[in-house]
């Protein structure tokens, strides 16, 4: 035992119990706001704890990718001695979202900017379909 017990109990115990992800922090990961304006979707990622190089976005078959990967949980000793216990995300996640077919990479905007990942997809113009109308020949 690391810390010191009260009451024959780990102070710490319970506390951590109470989180789904304990230790790795990935909880609070990737929560995502998304508001629509009149041209366009934006969606405010937050990614605390990484880098701009360790976040990629991908647009394949109409379907928005997000995915972060960080390795940050190393046994090192500084000066003062070596770290017992960290608590820091390390992992990878990704979010995926539908965006439709007729969006281009080449149209997303992307900003990375303390810690808040904040996209910009374009709406597209949906083109109404044009109903062709189609009759049973009657014979007679």
């Amino acid at each position: 035992m690391l810390l010191p017990s009260i009451f024959g109990e780990d102070l710490f115990d319970d506390w951590m119990m109470d989180f789904p992800f304990r230790g790795n922090g990935s909880a609070n990961l990737m929560r995502t706001d998304v508001k629509e304006t009149d041209n366009s979707y934006e969606l405010d990622m937050d990614m605390p704890g990484f880098d701009k190089g360790d976040i990629k976005a991908e647009l394949k078959n109409g379907y928005l990718t997000i995915s972060a990967s960080s390795n940050r949980n190393n046994d090192e000793k500084d000066k003062d001695g070596k770290y017992i216990r960290r608590e820091r995300y390390t992992g990878s996640c990704s979010r995926s979202f539908y965006v439709g077919d007729d969006v281009k990479q080449e149209d997303i905007k992307a900003k990375f900017e303390n810690g808040i990942l904040k996209v910009t997809v374009p709406k597209k113009e949906e083109k109404p379909a044009v109903e062709e109308n189609k009759y049973i020949s009657i014979e007679g």
